[in-house]
């Protein structure tokens, strides 16, 4: 069973922590995982290790963990891949992987300058 676990920075503001699961939503309506749940680095419920440990309980055997930033700093080069490990340790059967953040992408310079012409007056 494939599991796709997005994580994100997390947030104290609920409205914030509610567009990963907008996200997860429509991951899940394309298909191709047979779970997909939300997670975040810090701040908010459920966690890595929660989420990782939920998705085996449900009985996945392969993880993905995506990261939902941009850039490659601290948190997405250090903390995420960390904190997956930790959680992985406990499972030791299941195949797991961390994806690279979102990068440079066309799609993302595209999203970019949408947003751009929406703020113009």
């Amino acid at each position: 069973m494939k599991a796709l676990i997005l994580v994100d920075h997390g947030s104290k503001l609920p409205e914030a922590n509610a567009l990963l699961e907008q996200v997860a939503e429509r991951i899940r309506a394309r298909g191709g995982f047979d779970l997909v749940k939300g997670s975040h680095m810090e701040l908010a419920p459920p966690t890595i290790g929660e989420a990782f440990d939920a998705s085996v309980a449900a009985g996945a055997t392969d993880i993905t963990l995506a990261q939902f930033f941009l850039g490659p700093g601290r948190h997405s080069t250090l903390d995420i891949p960390r904190l997956a490990a930790e959680a992985a340790k406990r499972h030791a059967a299941v195949a797991w992987r961390v994806t690279e953040p979102l990068g440079l992408s066309d799609r993302i310079v595209d999203a970019l300058l949408e947003r751009v012409r929406e703020a113009r007056p």
